[in-house]
């Protein structure tokens, strides 16, 4: 399947989604791996099988197999670890921040692309997850390479709508059902 069957699915009273799914991922200044990594990554994160279903096969057409990897990689990852530093972040005790993890990511060291897309791939999926701590230090990391506010602001944006349309196209099939 593809973007444009994804794009039909959604109902007309969703019609900024469509619109805002073509635009973000269509119309993005984002080099062509950044945008795919990026869409493959969010899409496993919005957790919508109708949205992996149909994003998945072309983003697999437009990556290398590294970064479509990666791109699985950094979703993999981030779904540990936006839990891990959120819940740490929440704590009232603020001890636990002195704890060792003790969790295994050597992935984010050596992800097997550019560390500046995989970077902005895991700024992406900790959107979705909800993890301010995480947001911070992968947009840190980002600045710190030089990757522009607009950029990063990019990748948010991709996460936002392919969120959004998992969202409505998931609960478009639970009603569907009853």
């Amino acid at each position: 399947m593809s973007l444009d069957s994804l794009k039909s699915a959604v109902p007309d009273y969703a019609k900024d989604l469509k619109l805002n799914l073509g635009s973000v991922i269509g119309n993005s200044d984002l080099p062509a791996q950044q945008v795919w990594g990026t869409v493959l990554a969010t899409a496993i994160a919005s957790r919508s099988p109708i949205v992996l279903r149909e994003l998945e096969p072309e983003a697999k057409a437009h990556l290398s197999p590294e970064a479509y990897s990666a791109a699985k990689s950094a979703a993999a990852v981030m779904a540990m670890n936006n839990v891990f530093y959120r819940t740490r972040h929440l704590l009232s005790d603020h001890e636990y921040g002195t704890l060792r993890a003790g969790l295994r990511m050597n992935v984010i060291g050596n992800p097997g692309v550019d560390k500046v897309d995989f970077e902005l791939w895991s700024f992406a999926v900790s959107a979705i997850n909800g993890c301010g701590m995480c947001l911070d230090s992968h947009e840190q990391v980002l600045r710190k390479a030089g990757v522009d506010r607009e950029t990063i602001q990019e990748a948010f944006k991709i996460a936002a709508v392919v969120e959004a349309v998992g969202v409505t196209l998931d609960a478009e099939a639970v009603m569907a059902a009853e």
